[in-house]
């Protein structure tokens, strides 16, 4: 009987994998932490802080968002974007956890 990948990974494997290729990218690091910094953020605002250009932020905006570790909200032809902070606190929960498991299977390890 063959294990489906709808089965293969739990709910918490696959979110956290979710949340960590979102931030696999120095350019979305970089806006978190500028979001961060602000309360909330114009796309505009960005491009003057960050030296890339308006449409690959727009792309790293869209991945942020699709993790949901970003919200936007339309503000007439401009979209204001801000962290979603029970979805950064998902992300910290669950990295925790996750380290605190390493961690502890590293004091069994045989290498």
């Amino acid at each position: 009987m063959a294990i489906t990948k709808a089965k293969l990974f739990d709910h918490k494997q696959k979110r956290l994998a979710e949340l960590a290729k979102a931030l696999g990218h120095p350019a979305r690091i970089a806006i978190l932490q500028l979001l961060a910094e602000r309360a909330t953020c114009i796309c505009g605002d960005i491009t003057d802080e960050l030296p890339l250009a308006q449409s690959t932020i727009s792309q790293h905006l869209k991945a942020l968002k699709k993790s949901g570790i970003i919200k936007g909200e339309v503000d007439g032809v401009r979209t204001c974007y801000c962290l979603n902070e029970e979805v950064v606190k998902e992300f910290n929960d669950t990295i925790t956890a996750f380290a605190q498991e390493l961690s502890m299977s590293t004091t069994q390890n045989c290498c």
